[in-house]
This record gives C-alpha cells, sequence and structure tokens, in this order.
C-alpha cells in the first residue's frame, strides 16, 4: 500500500490534540458489505446502514479492491452522469484513466486523488488503462461522494487533479504514524484539495503499537474507516478492522490506535479519517444524481435522457471497452 511514504517521519511536523480537548466518544463501529461497481470491480460500501445525519455532508464511500488482478481482468465504470455532488478518487496502488463530457480527463495513480465537481452535470468514464488491463496487477483506491449545498448543486463543473506528492505530511509525537492531509487543515496543515463544502479527508498509517490523537474541529462529523489492518477508537477502546468504519460523536478530539500485532500479509493499521461541517438540507438521492427534491431528480434524469448533461465523445479518448488510442 504505498501512497506516499517517507523513510523517516520524524523529519515531519508534528501534530496532537490539545490536553484540554474534550475526546470524541465512538457512536457506533459498522460493517461494510462487499458488492460489485461498474463493470464488475469489487467495492466495500463503507457507510452502508448509517444514518444520513451522522455522514452530513458524505453520501457514500467505496472502497476499491484490494484485487490482484490476472491479465484481462482489470475493469472500470461505462459512461454514465453525475449531477449535484462532487466525487473524490483516491488511488492508493494501481492506475485508473478518466474522461468526462466537457473535455477534462487525466490518469491518476499511487497517491494521486481526482477531485471532480460534478455541479450541473456531466458525463464521465474511469477505467484502468490498456497496459494494466494486458498485464493485470494491483488495485486498490476509494471514491467519496461529497455532497453540495443547493446554492451550488448547478454550478459548472470542474476538476482537480491533486498529485501524491502535493499531500501535507505529518506525524505524531514520537513518529508512530504518517498522516497524509489530502484536503482540509489539520493543526494549521492544509491539504490540497479546494472543497466547497468544508470537509477534512486524511489517510493516516499507524505502525503497530502506535496511537493517534488528532484536534477535531467541533463544528465538524467524525468518522474513521479502516482500510487494512486492525486496532481501535476511541477513549473505550472499541475494536476496529478492515472494512468498518467508526461513527464518532461530538468533542475535539479523536483517537486511533494500531493494534500489537497485526495480519501478517498488513503490517500497519490504514485508515481514512474524515469530518465535514454539516450541510444539513433535504436530501434526494438516486443512483448517480444528488438533489433536494424528488422534482429536482425528476428534472436530472430528464436532462440525462435529453443529452442536456453531454454526450459522449464519437471519437479518442476512452470509450465503453477503455482507452482508445
Amino acid at each position: 500500500m504505498p501512497a506516499v511514504t517517507v523513510e523517516n517521519p520524524l523529519t515531519l511536523p508534528r501534530v496532537t490534540a490539545p490536553a484540554d480537548a474534550v475526546a470524541r466518544p465512538v457512536l457506533a463501529v459498522t460493517t461494510a458489505p462487499s458488492g460489485f461497481e461498474g463493470e464488475g470491480f469489487p467495492v466495500r460500501r463503507a457507510f452502508a446502514g448509517i444514518n444520513y445525519r451522522y455522514l452530513d455532508p458524505f453520501i457514500m464511500m467505496d472502497q476499491m479492491g484490494e484485487v490482484d488482478y490476472a491479465p484481462g481482468e482489470p475493469k472500470g465504470t461505462p459512461w454514465h452522469p453525475h449531477r449535484g455532488f462532487e466525487t473524490v478518487t483516491y488511488i492508493i496502488d494501481g492506475i485508473f484513466d478518466h474522461q468526462d463530457s466537457h473535455g477534462g480527463g487525466g490518469t491518476i495513480t499511487n497517491g494521486d486523488t481526482q477531485w471532480m465537481t460534478a455541479g450541473s452535470g456531466l458525463l464521465h468514464i474511469e477505467a484502468p488503462p490498456e497496459s494494466l488491463v494486458m498485464s493485470g496487477g494491483l488495485f486498490h483506491g476509494l471514491q467519496l461522494w461529497v455532497n453540495l449545498p443547493a446554492k451550488d448543486k448547478m454550478m459548472a463543473p470542474k476538476y482537480q487533479d491533486l498529485r501524491s506528492g502535493e499531500v501535507a505530511l505529518l506525524t505524531t509525537p514520537d513518529g508512530g504514524a504518517l498522516i497524509r492531509v489530502i484536503a482540509g487543515d489539520l493543526d494549521g496543515h492544509r491539504g490540497p484539495g479546494a472543497t466547497h463544502t468544508p470537509i477534512t479527508m486524511i489517510h493516516a498509517t499507524l505502525a503497530p503499537g502506535a496511537e493517534l490523537t488528532l484536534p477535531w474541529r467541533e463544528d465538524f462529523n467524525g468518522l474513521a474507516y479502516v482500510l487494512a489492518g486492525r486496532g481501535s477508537v476511541g477513549a473505550d477502546r472499541r475494536p476496529v478492522h478492515l472494512g468498518q468504519t467508526a461513527v464518532f460523536g461530538s468533542g475535539g478530539s479523536l483517537t486511533v490506535r494500531a493494534d500489537e500485532k497485526q495480519d501478517s500479509h498488513t503490517p500497519d493499521l490504514e485508515v481514512v479519517l474524515l469530518g465535514g461541517q454539516p450541510i444539513r438540507e433535504p436530501m434526494a438521492h438516486y443512483g448517480p444524481f444528488v438533489m433536494n427534491t424528488r422534482d429536482e431528480l425528476q428534472q436530472a434524469f430528464e436532462d440525462f435522457q435529453k443529452g442536456r448533461l453531454g454526450t459522449v465523445p464519437a471519437v479518442h479518448g476512452m470509450t465503453e471497452s477503455g482507452p482508445q488510442g
């Protein structure tokens, strides 16, 4: 699980929560069900079963893989529409090409993030490059959906390509954790992602036995999703493992610990920490559209069917079957 790493974390800025910060309690730990997305790649539905009031402004998150493909097996998603929210695709292992009906697109690989603001709507495709399809190989990533407030839902679509070298790297006082700030601010250290809805997104790697206590904005919610390994969360050390999400209550800090002993194939605890300012507006979500009312959802489907969200490029770029020359 390369993403971004450093040889000696103690060379990095160190962060910890103030001693008087109120620790956030753990309200629940849920286990993600497994399924398939797009053309058939395996996913874990990280937020399944969690009440939206604890997720707001986040809508859903899929852990894509981890899967080691044989030659000919890598899969992606066909052309599909989006409107009313942002998609955040974080590639930990492997490589993905993406393209949209507005002419945007690019390639993201180990530790890169592609941040797409769907806004008023577009068509989008994601697929492994032909070279990966031919060779096979490891693929592992996340896709997070972040809601937009009503005033921004119909804004012009846009992209941010966040390269792995741009993330803010931090550590704990003892150097036991590597903290990658992808978006938002952590103790004055800002990640490269610019968000319409205020959020913090962090990928942390904890060595066996390490503890991570971070300051957390009190007006944000708090979630921790385990990408790999075993550990515990909160002051009461609720156990968590691969595929589980911890929901935190209110407070000024949150704590994650790695078990002393990890699985043989997982040297460290890998966790994604998310916090966001709740939008607290009605949400109507169906398929690839996230709006405020059922009428707006119906309008989104009508606009898609009439081609108002764009058309699939007829030449070059990517087709239903993946990249073309």
